[in-house]
């Protein structure tokens, strides 16, 4: 019998993130820091029923409902797309048990310029721990904004709040 050793095994799987949802009419770039487990598991961005991702994007442009249930994912992305958002994730490999963003271990950075996004105005970090590479995105010219992150970790911004720090950075850009 030997737990540690198990434990540690499991601990040193390298995961993989998402492939990113971007299109040539790009315009802010919104990067987390790597898929926690229901989106891995679903290969889905922001799956986790308590994140407020998508809550939040519903509530910039109420005008124009999300799709929503089981297989609406992809009409979901076609959604963020039309309203010239990408998405991605600053880590595109990593070890982590669970899904908190201080359980990341062995990052391997995700090459956000090699993107060639034509029509990129800002790039908007979901979260402390992808801002912490706002270093290098700021390479890329264009402005770079950290925001709340929509986790259900981060409860000590009411969704009010949240929404009022994403809707400011999109409005900037002529989004809303």
């Amino acid at each position: 019998m030997n737990p540690p050793a198990a434990s540690a095994a499991a601990a040193s799987t390298l995961l993989t993130g998402l492939a990113p949802i971007v299109s040539p009419a790009t315009v802010v770039l919104i990067l987390g820091s790597f898929p926690g487990v229901k989106s891995l598991e679903r290969q889905q961005y922001y799956a986790h029923p308590q994140n407020q991702f998508w809550k939040i994007l519903q509530a910039v442009w109420p005008e124009v409902p999300l799709p929503s249930g089981i297989d609406s994912y992809a009409q979901r992305c076609r959604w963020l797309l039309d309203r010239g958002l990408g998405v991605w994730d600053v880590y595109g490999a990593c070890e982590r048990e669970g899904s908190l963003d201080s359980a990341i271990r062995a990052p391997v950075a995700n090459d956000i310029a090699g993107l060639h996004l034509p029509k990129l105005a800002a790039i908007a970090h979901n979260g402390g721990e992808s801002f912490r590479h706002a270093r290098h995105t700021r390479t890329l010219g264009v402005p770079v904004y950290p925001l709340p992150s929509t986790s259900p970790a981060n409860a000590s911004w009411s969704f009010e709040r949240k929404l009022a720090a994403w809707r400011e950075v999109f409005a900037a850009h002529q989004l809303v």
